[in-house]
C-alpha cells in the first residue's frame, strides 16, 4: 500500500522527524528510508536504538501510525495509476488483495475512499507473525483468495516487498518510489502504473 497504492511515506518520515525532536532524538534521512517496507515493530526497533529515545517499539509504533492516521485523514495521497488500474481489475473480476505492513487502523481510512470490494482479502502487518521480506503476508493473501501465491502477480515499491513476495512464488512488478528495488528473478520493472491495463498485465504473465 505505502508507497505503490497510496504515497505515505513522506507522512511516515516526517512524524518520525517530529518524534526525534519531541523525545530529543537525532534521525536523518537515510535511517527513514531503511525502514521503507519493513514491518512496523521491527522499525520500532530501529527507530528505539538510532534515534536513541526512551520508548518501546510497540510504543513507538503508536506514535507513528497516530501521526500519520492524522495526516491521511487530511488528504489520501493516490499513486498515479493505481485506483485506475485496481478499478480495471475489479471491473474485469480478478481477484485482489491488499499486502502491507501497515496496520489495520491506518489501512481502515484509506480503504474507505475506494470503492467497496476492491480487494477481496486484506492482509496487514499486525494480522501476521512474520512481516515482509518473509512470504507469509503473501501466502496469507493468496490463501484467502483461494489461489497459489505462483499464480499472483505481486505490485511492490520496495526491496523489501519485492523479497517477500518472490520468496511466497509470485511475479513481481516493481515500480520504485522512494527507494531502489534490486534485479532479481520472477521481478519486471515499470516506472509507473500510470496507462497500465489488464491486457499490459497479462503480458507480463508471458
Amino acid at each position: 500500500m505505502d508507497g505503490t497504492l497510496v504515497d505515505t511515506e513522506p507522512y511516515w518520515i516526517a512524524t518520525e522527524f517530529a518524534m526525534a525532536e519531541k523525545h530529543g532524538g537525532t534521525w536523518s534521512q537515510d535511517h527513514a528510508l531503511n525502514l521503507v517496507g519493513n514491518d512496523l515493530l521491527v522499525s520500532g526497533s530501529y527507530i528505539r536504538e538510532h534515534m536513541g529515545i526512551d520508548r518501546t517499539p510497540a510504543e513507538i509504533v503508536d506514535e507513528l501510525l497516530d501521526g500519520v492516521v492524522a495526516r491521511v485523514s487530511e488528504r489520501v495521497p493516490w499513486r498515479p495509476g493505481a485506483r485506475e488500474l485496481l478499478a480495471d481489475l475489479h471491473a474485469a473480476g480478478v481477484p485482489c488483495a491488499l499486502v502491507t505492513m501497515s496496520w489495520q487502523r491506518f489501512v481502515a481510512p484509506i480503504l474507505d475512499q475506494l470503492p467497496d470490494g476492491c480487494f477481496g482479502a486484506v492482509v496487514t502487518g499486525d494480522l501476521v507473525e512474520f512481516g515482509k521480506p518473509h512470504p507469509e503476508p503473501y501466502l496469507t493473501a493468496a490463501a484467502a483468495l483461494g489461489v497459489e501465491a505462483g499464480d499472483c502477480m505481486a505490485i511492490e515499491d520496495s526491496n523489501t516487498g519485492a523479497e517477500s513476495a518472490v520468496a511466497a512464488g509470485c511475479l513481481v512488478l516493481c515500480v520504485p518510489n522512494h527507494v531502489p528495488i534490486l534485479e532479481g528473478e520472477r521481478r519486471v520493472f515499470r516506472d509507473t502504473l500510470e496507462g497500465l491495463t489488464l491486457p499490459d498485465l497479462a503480458e507480463l504473465q508471458v
